[in-house]
């Protein structure tokens, strides 16, 4: 079997043998299971309150719909980040940052709000370091992530009554009371809520999240020692070559798959007849050479020894590329 370049499918998560009780998640809506990890996550990175949905993305959404500052993103990011902004209608550019990839960059910060987009970095009191009172930090639980679910996301604040407008937001517009089935529709809002059985996974993986930086240290280490690169991330390793097209066609040939994090979006179909979001006739070299010559290898903490010397000795065969 080929090595994937990220802990991607279901069974290298943290609940190799556990077998779901189906009783126990009945109640996928109401069920202690997504506010248990809501409180457990918001300790871990830092912050006072949170709030659970489906997607990283739909939390960018609704953080977003509202806002009237022209947002700038990095043209190397994830097409979910701009289709959300797309569909919030909120005002954004590509700039060329490129020194982003793998961990956490700004995503709205004026006076009265800063929002940091996170879903590709996970520390413990992360969100408390930020020392901003009116910060609103967006994590994601997508399987190849950190702490991976079968998909999710989280918004934390320190803002009580922010907290309890996503929440509200995300379900359906109505709140309930907890000793009774009584909903109050409150407002108009989406189904973008959690379920238990995604939040359990994440759950379990976060318990687990340390001992999982411990093994991804020591792999990064020895990477950075055999390629010669100071690499710091705990959720991507990134290698520079010639032409990573070419890279991955031969390091999948021979067993290893690599992928790119990430291609510049101004030049996909859609965005590229969007000229609001490219100014100034930007050429965004660093975004265009970052697309075309980074490679992500294998880098997760399911890696066996054979494995990573495999992965060794074909990107130092393959480099030249």
């Amino acid at each position: 079997m080929d090595m994937l370049h990220g802990t991607k499918m279901i069974n290298l998560f943290n609940i190799n043998n556990y077998t779901i009780d189906t009783a126990k998640f009945s109640n996928l809506l109401h069920d202690n299971v997504v506010a248990d990890f809501e409180k457990s996550f918001a300790e871990y990175v830092g912050a006072k309150y949170a709030c659970s949905a489906n997607s990283a993305s739909s939390l960018i959404y609704l953080a977003t719909k509202s806002c009237d500052s022209i947002l700038s993103i990095p043209s190397c990011i994830p097409p979910v980040v701009p289709n959300a902004l797309e569909m919030a209608q909120a005002k954004y550019i590509f700039n060329d940052d490129v020194d982003w990839v793998g961990s956490a960059y700004t995503l709205i910060d004026n006076h009265e709000r800063t929002i940091v987009d996170s879903a590709q970095e996970v520390t413990r009191d992360q969100f408390k370091n930020l020392q901003n009172p009116n910060a609103e930090m967006i994590f994601s639980f997508y399987p190849t992530k950190p702490v991976g679910g079968c998909d999710g996301g989280m918004i934390v604040s320190d803002n009580k009554e922010t907290i309890a407008e996503y929440k509200e937001k995300t379900l359906n517009g109505m709140s309930y009371s907890e000793n009774s089935w009584e909903r109050k529709y409150n407002s108009a809002g989406y189904k973008m809520h959690w379920n238990s059985i995604s939040a359990h996974i994440a759950s379990e993986n976060l318990k687990k999240l340390d001992e999982k930086y411990e093994r991804l240290d020591d792999l990064r280490d020895r990477y950075n020692k055999e390629f010669g690169y100071q690499n710091d991330s705990r959720h991507l390793y990134r290698i520079r070559v010639g032409n990573n097209s070419e890279f991955i066609k031969e390091a999948k040939e021979a067993g290893v798959v690599c992928g790119v994090h990430y291609s510049h979006c101004h030049e996909k179909p859609f965005y590229k007849n969007l000229s609001i979001h490219m100014p100034y006739n930007r050429e965004y070299k660093k975004s265009v050479k970052e697309s075309k010559t980074t490679v992500s290898i294998p880098f997760h903490e399911k890696l066996s020894e054979n494995e990573i010397n495999k992965v060794i000795n074909n990107v130092k065969r393959l480099a030249s590329v």
